[in-house]
């Protein structure tokens, strides 16, 4: 009787210890669970975020770098900025090589005058006598040339009326006229070419008509007038070189306008509105 109480009593408490072991391993194994299953989500939102964060900076470097293809040359010096598909631009502002002369003999000009070839005439020598002006394209497109000029020698339009005209790193520069001919400067590896002088990429650019007042025109291939363009594919500062040709022709100032937003009347009426300049230095 005393062995059987003594076993009831040895197996209730060792009952009550097997059991109280059992909650405690069961209560670490669930807490165990519970602070893995913590952990796992922290380490997910941490690696949620950080792809976030990346993608972000990614976003931020992937925007418009602003890099163009045309930059200022190394001896550049101010531009001239295209503003709505308009450029407009003083003749006289550019430095001048050779026998250039500034005038103010005339009535119909504007700024401090004009700009006359006093040299020998270079009918077929194109790049003497240089004057280069520097254009900053904020609208790609194909725009229209002309400058307002008058030939000051003389009562006959056909002599002392015309310079050379280039544009060397613009993406096209063409002759065209109403009925779709269009044609190219000689050099440029480009056909047809014009009617008359050309040479190295440059046109030979005229003005037609006896009345020597100072007359928005400009024209390439004799007896076959084109009208003049040049195409700038994209954003830029773009080079426009002027050379001697035809002594006592004399520029005013020059406009370029796209093709497709104004009409030339249009573009000469806001001629006016001359374009700010920038700074290459």
């Amino acid at each position: 009787m005393y062995l059987l109480k003594n076993i009831c009593v040895f197996s209730f408490r060792e009952f009550l210890v097997f059991s109280f072991a059992l909650l405690l391993f069961s209560c670490s194994t669930d807490s165990d669970a519970f602070v893995d299953e913590v952990l796992q989500n922290n380490t997910a939102e941490e690696e949620t975020v950080n792809q976030n964060d990346d993608s972000s900076v990614e976003g931020e470097n992937d925007g418009n770098s602003g890099t163009v293809s045309n930059t200022c040359p190394e001896n550049g010096d101010i531009f001239f900025s295209e503003e709505n598909g308009l450029v407009s631009v003083e003749f006289e502002n550019s430095n001048f090589d050779g026998d250039w002369e500034l005038r103010n003999d005339a009535d119909d000009v504007s700024g401090q005058g004009y700009m006359v070839w006093t040299g020998q005439q270079r009918l077929n020598q194109p790049g003497e006598g240089m004057a280069t002006f520097l254009i900053q394209v904020n609208t790609p497109g194909t725009y229209q040339f002309l400058w307002k000029s008058s030939f000051r020698m003389g009562d006959n339009g056909t002599e002392h009326n015309d310079s050379w005209l280039r544009f060397p790193n613009a993406t096209d520069f063409f002759g065209e006229k109403s009925n779709g001919s269009i044609v190219y400067p000689r050099g440029s590896g480009k056909e047809p070419n014009p009617e008359g002088s050309s040479s190295d990429g440059w046109f030979k650019i005229y003005r037609s008509g006896d009345d020597n007042s100072f007359l928005w025109q400009a024209r390439t291939s004799d007896n076959d007038a084109h009208d003049i363009f040049v195409t700038f594919s994209e954003e830029g500062i773009y080079t426009m070189e002027v050379s001697a040709r035809s002594s006592f022709h004399g520029i005013d100032r020059f406009l370029l306008f796209q093709k497709d937003s104004f009409t030339r009347q249009q573009a000469i009426e806001m001629a006016d509105s001359f374009s700010e300049q920038g700074s290459c230095n």
